[in-house]
């Protein structure tokens, strides 16, 4: 039994040590999946206390079968999804015919992760809420639809309107780097 299982034993059992060790050891990841499902840090962080909150509450359900930090983070989507639900009216709009990509952009254009980041938050909530799941959580439009209350064309169409903003956005950084880089 390796360090980590025993201190999920020892937290299935009380032991509020255990506990704050699971916190220390994970609070960080947790937190940048909140963030990346909330408007702001004050939104996240309120993610992040009732995602630890159900993962204490319910640890007893882990059985020790795949990554505890998987089952994790499947429990902090869930509350941020719950939570987006409760306070968002999610926006439906209308599905879009499938679209051909474009790839216009260079693909050896450096962009910092940070600014990459900072436009995906930037997004619509119902845009930002339907890539993250597609691009980074990598569940497909019927998990997503089903997820989040909607049909799969919407999350197709959602998914393809936060590709274009991101493209736009992306465009026009490089374009704005690029003269600025050229005026020294």
């Amino acid at each position: 039994m390796c360090n980590l299982d025993k201190i999920i034993d020892k937290c299935q059992k009380g032991d509020r040590r255990a506990a704050e060790k699971i916190y220390q050891m994970f609070s960080a990841k947790m937190f940048a999946i909140c963030i990346r499902f909330s408007r702001d840090r004050a939104e996240a962080e309120d993610t992040l206390q009732d995602g630890f909150i159900k993962v204490f509450t319910s640890i007893d359900q882990y059985t020790g079968k795949g990554s505890f930090e998987g089952w994790m983070k499947r429990v902090f989507i869930n509350t941020a999804l719950e939570k987006f639900r409760k306070n968002h009216s999610l926006q439906l709009v209308e599905e879009l015919p499938d679209m051909e990509e474009e790839d216009d952009i260079d693909e050896n254009a450096q962009i910092p992760a940070e600014v990459l980041s900072d436009f995906v938050q930037e997004l619509p909530d119902r845009y930002r809420m339907v890539f993250n799941l597609y691009a980074i959580d990598e569940m497909s439009h019927k998990e997503i639809a089903t997820s989040l209350g909607i049909t799969e064309g919407t999350s197709k169409s959602n998914l393809a309107r936060a590709k274009e903003i991101l493209k736009r956005k992306v465009k026009e950084y490089l374009s704005h780097e690029s003269s600025f880089g050229s005026s020294f």
